[in-house]
């Protein structure tokens, strides 16, 4: 647990300077991980300053025990961020709320894990969820699912141009051994299936993206989440999105640009500003982490902060 408290978070100081601290403030995040942006906010809270936060997974939730279980400022949730509001909501925080925080993905010490069977570059059983006690593991699903599933959530999810050709090599071992049980045997089917390596790239890597982006409804999350995200948030209240692939900034970009623009109107029909009901007003341009962070920790290259501040 001591090497888990260590952690530092991606993007930390942009992440706490993006959500404009304030000590009495009321702030979600939505990623509990292992603690590292709660640790940052909680640093900057009052005695009536509160944070709430949610993560699907165990190892979060008795991390977060461990560190602020006894603090009256501090509750953390099992479950998705898709809960914040119906757990903000409980609170009488509906519209309150100073800051949201979702730090997506996988985290590192879940990667650095080999019996969560997030990573192909370690050997492990071929899991893959952030809750390991919910839903089916990559390795179930597999075992069961058709040829053209299996492609359409590596084309979907993992953008692979060879989500056919893998998707059949899948099911063919299925069918040989009845299931793929480990990381290592997973990443040498695809490997042995891709026909076109990219460099500095292991072939296996958007096939595993995709699996676990279906297995944890990572997109679908997501896109729930946006929708409830705005209401919660006070005028002024700071919404701030690290997205680690192209799937999660394209759909938080589409989102903020969305609600700066505001209602959709016909062109051609004169509209007033007040009509449009703009709710976000988007905050500076995306954020990448510095040369000094990347030094430390090369996975922060793929990160990308973007930040939308709620209007009146």
């Amino acid at each position: 647990m001591a090497q888990a408290m260590e952690h530092r978070p991606v993007l930390f100081d942009e992440v706490l300077e993006a959500l404009q601290m304030r000590a009495d403030g009321i702030y979600l995040d939505g990623t509990f991980g292992r603690g590292g942006h709660s640790a940052g906010i909680m640093a900057q809270l009052g005695e009536n300053g509160r944070l709430l936060a949610t993560d699907k997974d165990p190892q979060a939730i008795a991390t977060a025990e461990q560190r602020f279980g006894s603090d009256k400022r501090f509750e953390i949730v099992r479950g998705s961020f898709t809960m914040l509001a119906q757990e903000a909501e409980k609170r009488g925080w509906h519209g309150k709320v100073d800051g949201i925080l979702l730090d997506l993905g996988v985290s590192s010490p879940q990667l650095d894990d080999a019996s969560r069977g997030f990573s192909f570059m370690k050997e492990g059983p071929l899991d893959m969820r952030m809750d390991p006690q919910s839903g089916q593991s990559a390795a179930e699903w597999l075992a069961t699912a058709k040829e053209d599933e299996i492609a359409g959530v590596l084309k979907e999810y993992g953008e692979e141009r060879f989500a056919k050709r893998i998707a059949r090599a899948i099911v063919k071992v299925c069918q040989e051994r009845g299931r793929i049980e480990t990381t290592a045997e997973l990443a040498k089917v695809v490997s042995e299936a891709n026909p076109k390596w990219e460099r500095d790239k292991h072939p296996a890597t958007r096939s595993f993206q995709a699996i676990r982006i279906y297995i944890n409804r990572e997109l679908d999350d997501l896109d729930d989440f946006l929708r409830q995200s705005v209401e919660l948030l006070a005028p002024g209240g700071r919404l701030a999105i690290i997205s680690f692939h192209s799937l999660e900034d394209r759909r938080v970009k589409q989102f903020i640009r969305q609600q700066v623009k505001g209602d959709e109107f016909p062109p051609d029909l004169p509209v007033m500003e007040s009509q449009l009901k703009r709710r976000l007003k988007s905050v500076g341009k995306a954020i990448r982490a510095g040369k000094a962070e990347l030094a430390e920790n090369p996975r922060a290259r793929s990160a990308v902060l973007r930040v939308a501040e709620r209007v009146a």
